[in-house]
């Protein structure tokens, strides 16, 4: 890896931590240029601005995100084996790397209008998968935004609790259970 960058990796790195951190409005450029141990005119060569810096991680790790959901769920029959392996995916993120999750799921409100045109979007792929098992009869025929919402809460606030030390259990052993909740939700 060249230089310029790695150099732009640790802006990114450490503007995600101090994101999830601290918040994407109190974290400034002089945080991130202190945190990744750098000037801050650096960070300028390589985002024009801080909302830049934010977009283009965003856009990146939530479109990623969004293929490999995609990924996961057509490769499984039926509803229940695909919530199963969307929420084991959203769970491992969380697990593996709890800032990026963080940041993905808690700036989203701002984030979700800015995306480029044909970036993937997580919450699309999940609303696709349940109007196809509407479609196929396996859950009852409802507002497809309304189910979506209840499975994204359902998988998201977990995590909220995990962060706040409410559930103490690792979220990737919580899968089948989330799952099932999940398939609850949907069919109740």
């Amino acid at each position: 890896m060249r230089k310029a960058a790695r150099t732009k990796a640790r802006i990114e790195r450490t503007a995600l931590a101090l994101f999830a951190e601290k918040g994407v409005d109190q974290t400034t450029i002089r945080d991130i240029a202190e945190g990744a141990g750098i000037a801050e005119g650096t960070i300028y060569r390589h985002f024009a601005s801080k909302e830049e810096l934010i977009a283009g991680i965003f856009a990146e790790n939530y479109g990623a995100l969004a293929e490999e959901l995609d990924s996961l769920q057509a490769h499984h029959d039926g509803i229940a084996e695909k919530l199963e392996a969307m929420a084991g995916r959203f769970f491992a993120l969380f697990e593996s790397d709890r800032d990026l999750f963080r940041f993905l799921f808690f700036v989203q409100h701002g984030q979700l209008e800015k995306l480029p045109p044909h970036t993937g979007n997580v919450v699309a792929v999940i609303r696709a998968a349940l109007e196809e098992a509407m479609a196929r009869g396996e859950i009852p025929r409802r507002d497809p935004d309304l189910a979506t919402a209840w499975v994204f809460g359902a998988v998201t606030q977990p995590a909220v609790f995990r962060i706040y030390g409410r559930i103490a259990t690792p979220l990737t052993a919580l899968v089948r259970e989330t799952a099932a909740a999940c398939l609850g939700l949907l069919r109740g």
